[in-house]
């Protein structure tokens, strides 16, 4: 089974190289356990690392009711975030990166303490988080057609693909998030609204999700780094040249700018 983990996490790693999707993981792996395919996922981790990629933070994947139906698990996950995922607000994203790409608008938590789980409450997430900043997730699938059950996204790294922060920071006594509204407007035209609420009740509820959930793995979520705590909407394809911005009620605006065709 280390060797079908191996192989499966080079396959992956292939297709972040090459641009080129791979056919559903899952049926490698018939009524194995959940955890393998974290495992899979963090060997990618530590081959990225390895070559000079750092870890910025950690997302949670299909934490709303929404996601949970267009992809047809019901349950979250998470990834890693490294620092070559994080793309500057209104500087041109190089669309060749991305294979199938769909974009999600988040509120992000910088943190300003440590967590660690298990046993974090709602009261030690809000005292870790320093401040919010809107942002906007871009996920993207190595599993042809999107394809995916719980499984293979998990051993995707939760479908990871980049990351736009916007720049205006707000503390969380200034602003209720599960209330927080958004709309997300592609090319000027509204394409999707949600809420805060959508997000497993609250934001902060999808971060204590992930601190008491990676805890038992030895990990814990540090000073500085950013989580993503799961989309407001429902996930929407992007293409180059694309314009994708997201308005949230009492935080602010972020926008990400895809390259064009060449």
């Amino acid at each position: 089974m280390t060797d079908d983990v191996g192989r499966t996490a080079e396959d992956l790693l292939g297709a972040y190289r090459n641009r080129q999707p791979i056919e559903p993981v899952a049926d490698r792996f018939a009524d194995a356990p959940l955890s393998l395919a974290y495992e899979i996922a963090l060997a990618q981790v530590e081959d990225w690392v390895k070559h000079g990629d750092t870890i910025k933070g950690h997302k949670v994947g299909l934490a709303s009711r929404a996601i949970q139906r267009q992809m047809g698990v019901s349950q979250p996950d998470f990834g890693h975030l490294t620092a070559s995922m994080f793309h500057l607000e209104n500087a041109p994203i190089p669309t060749g990166t991305f294979i199938q790409p769909r974009i999600e608008p988040e509120v992000a938590f910088v943190l300003g303490k440590p967590l660690r789980g298990p046993g974090v409450t709602i009261a030690d997430a809000a005292a870790a988080v320093d401040f919010v900043l809107p942002s906007l997730e871009i996920v993207d699938s190595r599993i042809r057609d999107w394809a995916i059950g719980i499984f293979d996204t998990v051993a995707d790294n939760a479908s990871s693909g980049g990351v736009v922060l916007g720049s205006r920071p707000t503390r969380l006594t200034d602003v209720d998030l599960r209330l927080t509204g958004v709309n997300l407007h592609v090319n000027g035209e509204l394409i999707a609204t949600g809420a805060g609420g959508a997000v497993l009740g609250s934001p902060l509820n999808a971060l204590v999700w992930l601190a008491n959930t990676v805890g038992p793995l030895g990990v814990t979520l540090e000073p500085g780094h950013v989580v993503l705590p799961g989309s407001m909407t429902k996930a929407v394809p992007i293409s180059p040249g694309d314009t994708i911005v997201a308005d949230f009620a009492g935080i602010g605006s972020v926008t990400a700018l895809l390259e064009g065709p060449r």
